[in-house]
């Protein structure tokens, strides 16, 4: 088998942009951690997303190692960049994260790692040939819809405080588009396994741009930063490349409080013959 063909042009196409469009959205969360290094303090962010990327990284290449077609290079190619990426992001938080964290990030580093190496044994000796492949794709697809559902946490909190502060518009568009690309690598290619979690990804990215659009002239800013890429913490799916995030540390109903109390200030001002009016919006 040549592993360079490129008998299928269009394959090749989208699978060498889904590698670059893929490397842009591994670096996003670079800023988090440059702050976390200069601070020397992983702040509350917590280790799950990047720990979980990684796992899902190594099952995309030993799913993409046992595919027959030769494009699927493209597909180890991803996972390879993601795993050292991530890998890196690990290293880093565990030489600055507190001791509870760190032993927490190291019990499931080992967790991630046995449950690799158990599947690989299991479904070597326990599968054959097309069975094995199909079991591997579905469990890379599993994770890979865990990985695209995570987000929601973050849309949740930009509905509730009526600001995309933490949701940037520029990065919600490459994760679509990310996700596009991979659709149609996955139909071109005739691979189920790597289309059905980008479709959820193209919606939800849909959806997190329409959110953008919706509330971006609302000027609100939220004081605390979530855990989301830089403010925000991000995970990029090593073949999706799918943002995740963990549960938001922003105090909802402290957000909600504080604008309440700047109306009041504002309808107080206002109702003074000599005071200005107060202007109750956070610049942003």
């Amino acid at each position: 088998m040549a592993i360079f063909s490129t008998d299928n042009r269009w394959v090749f196409a989208l699978g060498l942009l889904g590698n670059l469009i893929s490397f842009v959205v591994f670096l996003a969360p670079v800023p988090t951690f440059y702050r976390v290094c200069k601070r020397k303090s992983t702040e509350g962010f917590q280790s799950v997303p990047y720990v979980v990327s990684l796992f899902s990284a190594m099952l995309w290449i030993y799913y993409a190692s046992l595919k027959s077609e030769s494009n699927n290079f493209l597909l180890i190619t991803v996972n390879l960049v993601g795993c050292v990426i991530e890998t890196i992001y690990v290293a880093l938080y565990l030489a600055y994260a507190p001791k509870k964290a760190r032993i927490f990030t190291l019990k499931l580093m080992v967790m991630s790692f046995g449950g690799f190496f158990s599947i690989l044994l299991l479904s070597h000796f326990l599968t054959k040939g097309s069975t094995r492949v199909q079991l591997l794709g579905w469990l890379c697809v599993g994770f890979s819809i865990i990985v695209f559902a995570s987000p929601l946490s973050v849309m949740r909190i930009v509905i509730s405080t009526k600001s995309v502060e933490f949701m940037p518009f520029t990065l919600s568009f490459f994760l679509t588009l990310s996700a596009v690309t991979w659709l149609l690598y996955g139909l071109f290619l005739k691979d189920i396994h790597v289309a059905v979690p980008n479709v959820l990804g193209f919606i939800l990215g849909v959806l997190q741009m329409g959110l953008y659009l919706t509330y971006r002239r609302r000027n609100v800013k939220v004081m605390e930063e979530p855990d989301y890429f830089g403010g925000a913490k991000p995970i990029a799916d090593a073949q999706s490349c799918n943002i995740a995030s963990n549960d938001s540390i922003i105090d909802v109903h402290d957000v909600q409080e504080r604008k309440d109390d700047a109306h009041k200030d504002e309808k107080s001002s206002e109702a003074s013959d000599n005071g200005p009016v107060v202007n109750s919006s956070w610049e942003v």
